[in-house]
This record gives C-alpha cells, structure tokens and sequence, in this order.
C-alpha cells in the first residue's frame, strides 16, 4: 500500500472527529438502552465498560512501544523486517494474556454474578452467560490495540478515525437491529458485541499488514530479540501508566467512602465537566506521537523543536479558552446544563479547581511528548512518582475536612507545581536551552491576556436566569477567549495572515 506524507492537521481533525463522534453517539444512545433493557441490565453495560478499561492495564507499555518503533520504522531507524519480528512477538503476547484472560473471565462469570453483582430481577444464568461473553469480548478488544498502535505509528490516523467511527456505529447502532429481531436481553446484546470485537480485530489486522512492506533479503523468522531491545522502554510506559491510573482515581475512591452519595454525585458531575479539558488534548497525542517520533529518527532536531512549539500554540488556544470558560463561569455553565441552581452552586467550586488542574496537565502533557520521541522516559517515571507521593497524603488528608473542594484544590496546585518546577528538569534534559523561550513566546502570550480577559468578562457580563440565553452567554464569552488566545499565538495569526494575502490575491483585479 503506497504510503503518502500524513498531514498533522488532518490527523488532528480526523482524530477530534472521532472522538466527538463516539461521545454523542454514546450520550445519545444510554437513554435508549435503558428503555430497551430496563435499569439492571443496563448496568451490565456499565460493567463491561469498567472491565475494558481495567483490561487496558495489561497492555504493559508495548501498544506505545510498536507505535514508536513504527514511527522509528518509517524515518529510516530500523529495518521492515525488524518490524515484523516485533509485531511477531507481540501477537505471541497479546494473544497469550488474551487466552489466559478470557478464561479467568469465563470461569469466574458464575461467582461474579453471585457474589459481586447485586443482581435483583435478571435470572442469574442470564447474567453469568451475559459475563460469559464479555469474558471473550474484553480480551479481543484489548488486542485491537496492537494493531492501533501500528496503523498510529504509521500516522494513516484519517483512515483510523474514519475505521472507529464505522466500528462505533455498527456497535451502538447496529445492537438495535439484534433487540428488535432476537430481543433485548443482555445475552444477545453482549453476544453482538463480541461479533463486533471479531470484525473489528479482523480489519485492523488486515490493514497493518498492508501497511509493513517487507524489506529486501530473506524475513526472518520470529524473534525476541526486538521485543527484549524495547523491554526497559516498555517498562517505564507501564509503570507510569499504572500510577497515573492511581493518582487519577485515588481521589474518586476516598469521596466514594467519604461523601454521602447524592454529594458524590455533584462531585462527579463537575468531573465530568472538567474532563473535557483532557478530551481536547487526546488529538493532538495520537497526531504528535509519531510524527516527533519519525523526526527524531531522523536526526532533525530543528523539525521537532519548530513542530513542539507549533504543537504548544495550538493546544493553548484551544485549552486556555476552555479552561478560562470553566474557571470564571463555572456556575452559569453548570446551571445551564442541569437547570438545577442548587446543584450548581455547590459543583461550580470544584468544577474550577478541577479544570485549573487539568489545563495543567494538557501542558504538562507536551513534555511526555518528547521525551517519548526521543525514547527516554526515565524523568517522566520519575515525575510520576512525584506526583503520587504528593497527590495521595494530600487526597487522604484533605478529603474528611474539605470533601471535593479540597482534592480539587490539590489536585490543581500539585499539577501547577509539576509544571512550575519538574517541566524545566525535563526540558533541560530533552529540550536543552529551549524551555524558557518555550514558555515567553508559546505560553505566557496566550494565556495572559486570555485570563485577564476571561477576568473582565466576569465582572461585567450579568448572567441571565433562563438557561438559553444562559446557553448563548456561554458560547460567546468562550468564542470571544478564543479569539483573544488566537490573537496571543504566532502561528494562529501567521496562518490567518497567510489566508488573507490568499484571499486577496484571488479577489478581481489583482494580478496573479
């Protein structure tokens, strides 16, 4: 398969695409699963979710590895045949976990519905045969990773977003099909979603072998050899994944125990609503990965700090809006969406706190990015660590006296105090002589006036009552900070300069 020059800015667009998609169309179809099914086993579905991600941290760090030596692959660091034997070995393990995993699955189905699920009116056999099936779903899903990984090293991500969106049409959509023709019982909806894990992994493999063309000589046979070259690199993935998972769920944990459950729930509301922060910055990772990683493979030095910075400006302009959205207007927000004022006066707090300390993980994130490239973790596990020894005591201690209003306040100054003094360690070590042009020219000129504008806006704008006009309020203080952070960045107004003198030398009149 012939392989063009993949654009970043494709590759972001398709990537975003994706991900709204597969957010509305799961938003959408929940109420009318829940009409279908009824309240428990709609519950299963929530199950199967949390069993995929759990599943996820058995990947070890080695999805992230073949998507870097794809990469590497592609700007000339290591042979096709090399690839291959990696991917070889991978596919012995994954393949190996996601035996040994489908039949733990399988035989605890019956405790688990038992013992673990407090199931009320479902038949318990149906229930163990519904566990049954995502015993063997989970498993092929997690190795549809693999296959990502490849096809996102090779940076065919317009091909990919395009792929998950057809995939999570078929799943979300398509069951309705199987509950008008069969029924809408968990066995048969789980039995269609482990048809489309099948399908899913069938085509993702189909594509990644196109994508590897062999290189010239005998192929060789199946090797560890690249697997174990990658092993220490893999490793460092893996453990800073699984404190990740810690420091991002240790503070949902101790609410959960802490707080009254309808507290819990406002707690969670203005988690979710800062998580959207986050979801901005997944694009710009899955576009930015390989490609750093293909020009560090190529020794470019001056193309990976030009794309850093460039990368740095856009993510800003669109962060620095959203987190100032979050920050100043936090409760007209929370108000519209859920109409319930009360609710929104005790969300808005924790809401600010935790979209300040989300933006600064989307900047944080930056430093994880090259470092990836450059295939040297050893500070950003080292970061990691930090950031459990802090975040946890500081969850534990200020969770009992202060509920979500005090781990979101730890949670925003620990993240702040990574970025104020860990991004300058990296930095020195990665990105040697460049970190405070870095934040003087690519930071500070979008965020500044963004915050003080965002600041101003606050005090003047008398935010209405009615959730429409509370609605369009919103949406136009936001596209107003955008339009100032694009204003703050030298590439947003290089690009639209660039369009202008286009746009002028197309009108009638002007000479070609």
């Amino acid at each position: 398969m012939p392989r063009p020059r993949a654009s970043i800015k494709h590759n972001v667009l398709a990537n975003s695409a994706a991900q709204i998609y597969a957010a509305v169309i799961g938003i959408v179809m929940a109420p009318v699963y829940l009409t279908f099914m009824g309240a428990e086993a709609f519950g299963l579905i929530g199950f199967f979710t949390m069993m995929t991600a759990w599943f996820q941290l058995l990947d070890m760090g080695l999805t992230p590895t073949i998507a870097r030596e794809t990469a590497r692959f592609r700007g000339g660091a290591i042979r096709a045949d090399t690839l291959l034997a990696l991917l070889r070995a991978l596919e012995v393990v994954f393949g190996a976990v996601s035996l040994i995993g489908a039949a733990v699955l399988m035989l605890l189905s019956n405790q688990i519905a038992l013992h673990w699920l407090n199931v009320k009116t479902l038949p318990i056999e149906q229930v163990a045969h519904a566990l049954m099936l995502m015993g063997l779903a989970v498993p092929l899903r997690w190795m549809s990773g693999l296959y990502r990984g490849v096809v996102n090293g090779f940076e065919h991500q317009v091909w990919l977003s395009t792929y998950n969106m057809a995939i999570t049409t078929v799943r979300f959509v398509g069951v309705l099909t199987v509950f008008v023709a069969l029924g809408a019982t968990p066995v048969n909806f789980f039995a269609y979603q482990l048809v489309v894990a099948a399908v899913e992994l069938a085509g993702l493999v189909i594509i990644t072998y196109r994508l590897i063309q062999r290189g010239e000589g005998q192929r060789e046979k199946l090797s560890w050899k690249p697997l174990l070259g990658n092993l220490a690199f893999s490793f460092t993935i893996a453990a800073s994944a699984t404190i990740w998972v810690i420091v991002m769920q240790t503070d949902k944990l101790v609410l959960s125990r802490i707080l009254p459950l309808a507290q819990y729930g406002i707690f969670s509301l203005a988690v979710v609503a800062a998580a959207a922060i986050n979801a901005a910055n997944a694009p710009f990772n899955q576009a930015l990965l390989p490609r750093l990683t293909k020009l560090a493979a190529e020794y470019d030095e001056a193309g990976v700090i030009a794309l850093y910075k460039t990368a740095t400006q856009t993510v800003c302009v669109l962060m620095v809006p959203a987190v100032t959205t979050l920050v100043f207007f936090a409760e007209p927000i929370l108000r519209a969406w859920t109409g319930d004022v009360q609710i929104a006066q005790h969300a808005a707090p924790i809401l600010r706190l935790y979209a300040i300390g989300n933006g600064c993980v989307s900047l944080n994130s930056f430093a994880y990015y090259i470092q990836y490239a450059k295939g040297d973790l050893r500070l950003h596990f080292i970061g990691h660590i930090l950031l459990l020894v802090l975040l946890v005591p500081a969850y534990l201690l200020s969770a009992p006296y202060f509920g979500g209003i005090g781990t979101g306040a730890a949670w925003a100054a620990v993240n702040a105090l990574y970025s104020l003094f860990w991004i300058p360690v990296i930095h020195a070590r990665v990105f040697s002589g460049h970190h405070w042009r870095w934040i003087t020219h690519d930071v500070l000129p979008i965020a500044v006036p963004t915050v003080l504008a965002g600041a101003v806006l606050a005090v003047f704008i008398p935010w209405p009552m009615g959730r429409l006009a509370t609605c369009i309020g919103v949406v136009l203080a936001g596209g107003f900070l955008l339009a100032v952070a694009g204003t703050g960045s030298s590439f947003i107004r290089g690009q639209v300069m660039t369009r202008y003198g286009q746009w002028i030398a197309r009108m009638p009149g002007r000479s070609t």
